[in-house]
């Protein structure tokens, strides 16, 4: 008899009043450490957008401060739009020996120039090639201005030596800068805009100018846009132009708003 009690398992009744008691503690654990779970998700998502946001911010404002002089202009605050250079120099303004073709010729068509310094010495991503545009002078304004084409000129070749001898389409340049300075324009980007629309945010290049920014198309910097906003500020023809920036990105139930302000040089 004594063996047959020690041999007797749990009866219905009790493993029942173990799964309600364990049922229980589990609920009660579970609101404890629910919202510390949800707390960790949301931090997680607003983390996610944040680090989207200003990811393409940081890269619009790396390409708004390669802009030409008096090259940034907007549509809307929707698109902001500018001619990239990928470097400048100095033109020799007068010739080494009085009628040797070495300096850049302001009173009639010319068709080559002596950079001062070398060519080859620049890093590789910045040196002038054959395609590159140079533009001198850009104010923006009629005349003078980078998108009409009216002072700029396409590179033939480029000849490295003591200076770099720069062989361009025969051009009259409309007006001389006061430094004696050029821009190059790459020729495979002549042109960028970052353009918000239907949630998305594009980086266009390279397309043909034109009066008003492009619509949609390009590469995607950024997705889950709920706003966008640019502002083209303080620009002036002496000192620098401000762009600012902002962004706000949405996904489920989070929203992150991120501002960015991107300074350019505006002497041309």
């Amino acid at each position: 008899m004594e063996q047959a009690r020690r041999a007797r398992g749990f009866t219905l009744i009790e493993m029942i009043m173990v799964i309600v008691i364990i049922g229980v503690i589990g609920t009660i654990i579970a609101i404890f450490i629910r919202r510390p779970i949800d707390a960790y998700f949301d931090s997680a998502r607003r983390a996610a957008l944040s680090d989207a946001a200003d990811t393409a911010l940081r890269r619009m404002a790396r390409d708004i401060r390669t802009a030409l002089p008096n090259s940034l202009r907007q549509s809307s605050n929707q698109c902001i739009e500018f001619i990239p250079t990928k470097a400048g120099g100095r033109y020799r303004a007068e010739e080494l020996v009085p009628g040797d073709g070495t300096s850049l010729d302001f009173a009639a068509m010319d068709s080559s120039f002596n950079m001062l310094g070398r060519n080859s010495d620049l890093p590789a991503d910045q040196q002038i090639a054959a395609g590159d545009v140079i533009a001198v002078y850009n104010l923006g304004i009629a005349g003078a201005d980078a998108y009409a084409g009216n002072n700029t000129a396409v590179v033939r070749s480029v000849v490295n030596g003591t200076e770099t001898l720069i062989n361009i389409a025969s051009t009259q340049f409309p007006l001389a800068s006061g430094s004696s300075r050029f821009h190059v324009i790459p020729a495979g980007e002549k042109i960028v805009s970052f353009v918000c629309n239907a949630g998305l945010l594009y980086r266009n290049a390279n397309y043909a100018y034109a009066s008003s920014c492009p619509t949609t198309g390009g590469a995607v910097l950024a997705t889950n846009l709920s706003s966008c906003d640019f502002v083209l500020a303080g620009s002036d023809l002496q000192r620098n132009g401000l762009v600012q920036m902002t962004l706000r990105l949405s996904k489920d139930g989070e929203t992150v708003s991120l501002y960015h302000e991107a300074h350019v040089d505006n002497t041309p």
